[in-house]
Parts: C-alpha cells; sequence; structure tokens
C-alpha cells in the first residue's frame, strides 16, 4: 500500500526495484488490494511481476465500493465481486489471483453469499485461496463453515494485541493462518517516527491517534524497550518488532511494508533474529495492551473493523 499511497510521494522506479529485490532474497508473498490507490497499485505489483509470475504468490483484496477514485463504502455482494475479481486479473496481469481477502466484513451481506461466491472464483481456477481482513470470531466460523478459509488478515504487532484474546485461538483451531498487516506500527517500533502534526498533509500518521499529543509522549516511552534490546543485540528496532511476531508461531507471516530496498533488507533479516525467553516477556509487559495509549484507528476506520 505505501508504494501508492498513504505514505510520502510514490516511486514507482524504486518500488518495482525493491519488489525485484525481494524476489532475489526469497521473499514471494506480495499484498495488496483494489482500494489502494485505488486501483494503482495492482497496476504497479502487474508491471513489476511481468515475466516473473511465477515467482510470486500475489495477495489482492475485494470488498469496497469505489466511486470516483474514493472508497465509499463497502459491497460484496456476489455480483460485485466477480466484477472485482475480473478488473484485479486485468490490472495485475495475470489469469489467476493466490488469495483472494474480503477486505472488510460487509454488514449487508450474508458472510455465506461472499464464501460463496470466492468459492465459484476457486471452482472456475481464477482464485487459489479465501482470506478475510479484520472479520471477527463469528464471521470467520460462518465463512469457513461455507468455503475453507486460509487466512485471516489483521492488525497485529508489538503494540497492537486486539486478536490474542480470542481471534488467534480460533484461528488455530480451524487451522487458519493469521497476515498482520502494520508489524512495525506504521512505523512507530522503528523508532525513527515524528509527532503526527510534523507528517505532511496526506500522511496516514497525520491523522492517527497514537501520533498525537500526549499518546505520542506516552508510546514512545512504551517503544524505548524495544530500542533498548535492539542496541544491545546490535540490531534496529524495526528488526526486533519482527523477530517478536516470528517468534508467535509459524501460522504467523507478518507483512512489513516498504518502498525501499534498504528497508526490505532489514526487514528479512529480521528473520534470523532469536529472542530470548526473558526478552520476549520484557517486550510483552512494556508494550502490554494498557501501555498503548489511544485507539488504533479513528473513529470513522474503526467502524468498518468487525469486532
Amino acid at each position: 500500500m505505501g508504494m501508492s499511497q498513504s505514505y510520502g510521494v510514490p516511486n514507482d522506479t524504486e518500488s518495482i526495484a525493491t519488489i525485484h529485490r525481494a524476489l532475489e532474497l526469497g521473499l514471494d508473498f506480495f499484498d495488496t488490494a483494489e482500494a489502494y490507490g485505488p486501483f494503482v497499485n495492482e497496476d504497479l505489483l502487474g508491471r513489476a511481476l511481468r515475466g516473473r509470475r511465477d515467482r510470486a504468490v500475489i495477495a489482492t483484496k475485494f470488498g469496497f465500493r469505489i466511486e470516483d477514485g474514493k472508497i465509499n463504502g463497502t459491497d460484496s455482494r456476489p455480483e460485485h465481486i466477480r466484477a472485482a475479481a475480473e478488473a484485479s486479473l486485468r490490472r495485475l496481469q495475470t489469469d489467476y489471483i493466490d488469495l483472494f481477502y474480503q477486505h472488510r466484513v460487509d454488514p449487508n451481506v450474508p458472510m455465506e453469499d461472499v464464501a460463496g461466491a470466492v468459492g465459484d472464483l476457486v471452482r472456475a481456477g481464477k482464485v487459489r485461496y479465501f482470506g478475510l481482513s479484520e472479520a471477527g470470531e463469528k464471521n470467520i466460523r460462518r465463512a469457513h463453515a461455507t468455503h475453507s478459509v486460509s487466512a485471516l488478515q489483521s492488525e497485529y504487532s508489538l503494540w497492537e494485541r486486539n486478536l490474542e484474546p480470542e481471534i488467534i485461538p480460533v484461528l488455530r483451531e480451524l487451522g487458519i493462518g493469521l497476515v498482520p498487516f502494520s508489524p512495525l506500527g506504521r512505523g512507530f517500533l522503528t523508532g525513527t517516527v515524528k509527532r503526527a502534526e510534523e507528517y505532511p498533509e496526506g500522511d496516514y500518521r497525520r491523522g492517527d491517534p497514537r501520533f498525537q499529543g500526549a499518546n505520542f509522549d506516552a508510546n514512545m516511552r512504551a517503544a524505548s524497550l524495544v530500542q533498548e534490546i535492539a542496541r544491545n543485540k546490535g540490531v534496529k528496532p524495526g528488526q526486533i518488532a519482527l523477530a517478536w511476531l516470528l517468534h508467535r508461531g509459524e501460522d504467523i507471516v507478518p507483512i512489513p511494508g516498504t518502498k525501499r530496498r534498504s528497508y526490505l533488507e532489514e526487514n528479512i533479516a529480521a528473520a534470523s533474529i532469536q529472542l530470548e525467553p526473558g526478552e520476549v516477556s520484557q517486550l510483552d509487559q512494556a508494550l502490554a495492551p494498557d501501555a498503548v495509549s489511544g485507539p488504533r484507528y479513528n473513529e470513522r476506520m474503526m467502524s468498518m473493523v468487525d469486532r
């Protein structure tokens, strides 16, 4: 997403070089969505993977109503899902999507209808696997009962632990993988962030409650342990945050976003970092849910999360 919106000025040349470098380093799972841009990020990924499609696993998403270049609510009616799939296939320059997520639960469409429509696409060979994003326990179960759900994408990181009480146990019960987005806390856990007002207009972090005012100060204190452990190990704070996630289980595959080769290489190196049990315990306590200040979304965006 960050290659096309929300985090600074896009640079397609560097973004495509970053995707190519990822393939060289053995990273093959790429996450996009029709809503990113909208549409332009799928197009970017399609161009980047031209001639390399067989080396990549592509995940994309459907489920928003996009009008005049803007998101205007949800739409997961079966006919819309079919149309969205065809459009994504064209932009991605491929004849199949590996993992097709419902981007947000649509309260106006029964989950059984959504899962059934994606199941039809699977049987037609246009989609390989079905995923959900930010879905709650009831809808995960309803979807999985209709067509096997392979993955749930949701925000999960050292400083966003809302999945632990109920969602992760359900995923493990059903054999569904977890794909955490924003595993670096939208950059907060890298130790290089600024206050909300220091970001330019159009940057997502300018409106993020956790980057604002007293929340920012409290969260900087909570995240200081990540920096301390990183210094002790001679690595970067963001690498510690990713290593923590990778220690949570083999069914958890984080997707750190970057548009630069240098950060990509840092992120991949996190897979080789070993955390001691005591370090994991320290991190768990320092960034426990009650230690992080502010909601993860504003009220409008939070209303679209199925919790």
